[in-house]
């Protein structure tokens, strides 16, 4: 019962919490990347180490609390769909914190409360999203998933988003390299490493497809993952709403103000950077 307690409470905490920090970004520039402090403090972290760091925080807390946690489960006792939405998370961060970090030849240093900040979040994260897929809550909903047409929906959208942003992610990482082996890691005018502006794909529309992606990715996990919460009222919702969907809405919150953010560098850093993008949305946002 206790461990149930927990488990409600972190989710309603998690719901309540992004609408309230999130917005904050849209006037705080987050200390990391193209905003990342200049000097040599001790609180200055490499940038990929601090990432690859905070970021496996989130695939172990996941892995811990859904074999050991409250409803601890055996793979031999899973079901087919929760065996493979556990093994679209798992794949997820094994790009996110290990693959496409290792493949980054410079990343710009991070100030230390970003991946303290990070960390928390991942663990708590994790632990939810582990919880609720070896949940009965989880099991009931997923004993039909094969038949139902949101499930395949579902991760047909996390596979785009998936490889959207692996795509998106790799222009960027182009843009590094030829910076490297041109001799320009030098520093530009802010005192950060090189920077340009990308082109391609979705970057045509908008300033983050990457983030656009990964709210694809999220957006379609939920959908395959777990029921709609009841819109009826704000309480009705927090009771209602499951992590796989908590983690799209949290996505969305801390995201959207970082990419306006960093869409207004561009537009200052760059006078030709394309009038027509939007930030984050295309045509939209």
């Amino acid at each position: 019962m206790q461990s149930e307690f927990l488990y409600d409470t972190a989710r309603r905490w998690f719901f309540l919490i992004p609408p309230i920090f999130g917005p904050l970004q849209f006037f705080i520039d987050a200390p990391f990347g193209r905003f990342a402090p200049s000097n040599d403090s001790i609180l200055v972290l490499d940038g990929i180490k601090s990432w690859i760091i905070m970021e496996l925080f989130s695939p172990i807390s996941f892995i811990t609390v859904l074999y050991r946690g409250p409803w601890a489960a055996s793979l031999s006792a899973m079901s087919a769909p929760q065996v493979i939405l556990t093994s679209l998370f798992i794949i997820h961060y094994l790009n996110r914190a290990v693959i496409s970090p290792l493949r980054t030849p410079s990343r710009s240093k991070s100030h230390i409360a970003m991946p303290l900040f990070a960390i928390i979040f991942n663990i708590v994260n994790g632990a939810l999203m582990g919880t609720y897929l070896a949940s009965p809550t989880a099991s009931a909903f997923l004993a039909g998933a094969f038949s139902r047409p949101s499930f395949w929906a579902g991760t047909i959208l996390w596979a785009f988003g998936f490889m959207g942003n692996i795509l998106h992610d790799e222009v960027l990482l182009n843009i590094r390299r030829k910076s490297k082996a041109k001799g320009k890691r030098n520093e530009n005018k802010l005192g950060k490493e090189h920077y340009a502006i990308p082109h391609g794909y979705l970057y045509r529309y908008i300033s983050y497809p990457n983030y656009f992606c990964e709210w694809l990715e999220w957006f379609g996990y939920a959908l395959a993952a777990a029921p709609l919460p009841a819109f009826i009222s704000l309480t009705e919702t927090m009771r209602t709403v499951q992590p796989p969907w908590l983690f799209f809405w949290a996505e969305v919150w801390f995201m959207i103000s970082r990419a306006y953010r960093g869409h207004q560098w561009y537009h200052k850093n760059f006078p030709e950077y394309p009038k027509e993008r939007k930030a984050v949305v295309p045509f939209i946002f």
